[in-house]
Parts: C-alpha cells; sequence; structure tokens
C-alpha cells in the first residue's frame, strides 16, 4: 500500500455556535470563537490517499486528477467563504475543524474512491497549532 498526499490552503471565516444551547452557554463554551461578526483562519487542508501503483501510469492517483477533485467538492465551496453561511454542504453544521473534516470527507469519498485507491486521511491544520485529523469510515 502506498500513501500520496496533496496539500491545498484556502482562506474562509466562521463562527463556532451552538443553536441548542443559549448565548450566555455559547460564549463561555466557544470564547472568542463565537465573537458575532464571526473571525478567520488560512487554513492548510492535506488529502492523503492509499492505493496500489498503477502498472502503466505509476501513479496512484495521477495529482492533476487529485487537484481538480479537491478543488471542485472543496476548495471552490470553501475558500473566502463564510462556513457558516455561504457553503451548502455545510448547512447546519457547526463549523469547528473536527466537523469540517468530516463534511469534507463525504464530499471527497465518492470521487477519489475506485477499487485500486481510497480516501485514507484528511488532516486540517486550523491554525500551526490547532491540527484535526480524520481517518473516515
Amino acid at each position: 500500500m502506498l500513501y500520496i498526499t496533496r496539500r491545498e490552503r484556502f482562506s474562509a471565516a466562521h463562527k463556532l455556535w451552538n443553536l441548542n444551547i443559549s448565548e450566555e452557554e455559547n460564549n463561555k463554551l466557544f470564547d472568542k470563537c463565537a465573537y458575532p461578526n464571526y473571525h478567520g483562519h488560512n487554513y492548510d487542508l492535506y488529502i492523503t490517499v492509499a492505493g496500489e501503483i498503477d502498472k502503466i501510469s505509476g501513479y496512484v492517483i495521477d495529482a492533476k486528477i487529485l487537484k481538480t477533485i479537491i478543488f471542485d467538492k472543496i476548495l471552490s465551496k470553501v475558500d473566502h467563504r463564510n462556513l457558516n453561511v455561504d457553503v451548502e454542504f455545510l448547512k447546519g453544521i457547526n463549523p469547528t475543524s473536527e466537523n469540517l473534516i468530516v463534511a469534507f470527507w463525504k464530499e471527497l469519498k465518492p470521487e477519489i474512491n475506485t477499487d485500486t485507491r481510497k480516501l485514507y486521511k484528511i488532516k486540517l491544520y486550523e491554525t500551526e497549532n490547532n491540527i484535526a485529523e480524520y481517518y473516515g469510515n
């Protein structure tokens, strides 16, 4: 099994907020991440694909194809957007890093997985110190 990782970057705004708890509870739980006018991050997104090397191409997945999938399914929808308001596949989701990568997984998996390769891991750096990883299901 071989693993190929593609890094992409995007910038986006969000506010962490749970509609099922009070304003006071949200402010206590999410602190400055619950500011009413949102805040932004410059995210680093890593997509790892696992598979066998194709005998003809020598690839697990062509990097140009992977780049296009990531752009079409994720970046074109989230880059320079408000994650709480502008992104259809994130509607109703509190856009924590954890929730973002689960949603990204659901968008990417059907496009990446074939008989010879599979989406293996998504890693998201919200900041250089706050990182989430997801290995899917």
